[in-house]
């Protein structure tokens, strides 16, 4: 997703735990950041994508987290599958920062992203949906405004029941 980013003309810079994901992504073209913070400063856009609720939790409001660092200028896109009432808090407590925040899992796996042809199916309010849209053109095809805040996660919780249905 990384690479589609800086594909596409934007100027990526990108934090992980892990070494392989960081080296991969600096030889595309990336900036390494040392720190959350640094991640924040001057971004128009943040992109997280996390295995669970509890790491969104962490990477936004833990110590050191973005909301202590980001300015309001700043879009938020949550790309983590984790639960409805997560992303919903999250989006309320930014919102409380007067920070706009979507949350916008995905559909396509590694070749989707790889590819840039994923599906992102979007809950947020219409018009920080509609910010986030060229940033979320650059890594898939699909963009789908499905609901208010937390309707992303509903909207992939379903796409992977139906998913585990049809492979059954």
């Amino acid at each position: 997703m990384a690479l589609n980013l800086i594909k596409s003309s934007h100027d990526v810079v990108v934090f992980d735990q892990s070494k392989d994901a960081l080296v991969a992504a600096q030889t595309g073209g990336a900036k390494v950041a040392t720190s959350l913070r640094e991640v924040a400063e001057g971004s128009d856009a943040v992109i997280s994508m996390l295995p669970a609720g509890q790491h969104v939790i962490e990477v936004y409001k833990g110590q050191d987290g973005l909301f202590a660092s980001l300015s309001t200028d700043t879009i938020l896109i949550d790309c983590s599958t984790i639960d409805v009432q997560t992303a919903r808090a999250i989006s309320s407590e930014a919102k409380n920062l007067r920070l706009d925040m979507v949350d916008a899992p995905v559909s396509g796996g590694v070749a989707g992203a790889e590819a840039g042809t994923l599906t992102f199916m979007v809950g947020g309010e219409k018009s920080v949906v509609e910010q986030a849209t060229p940033v979320l053109q650059a890594m898939g095809k699909n963009i789908i405004h499905v609901g208010v805040s937390g309707s992303g996660q509903a909207a992939k919780v379903c796409n992977n029941m139906l998913l585990g249905i049809s492979m059954i």
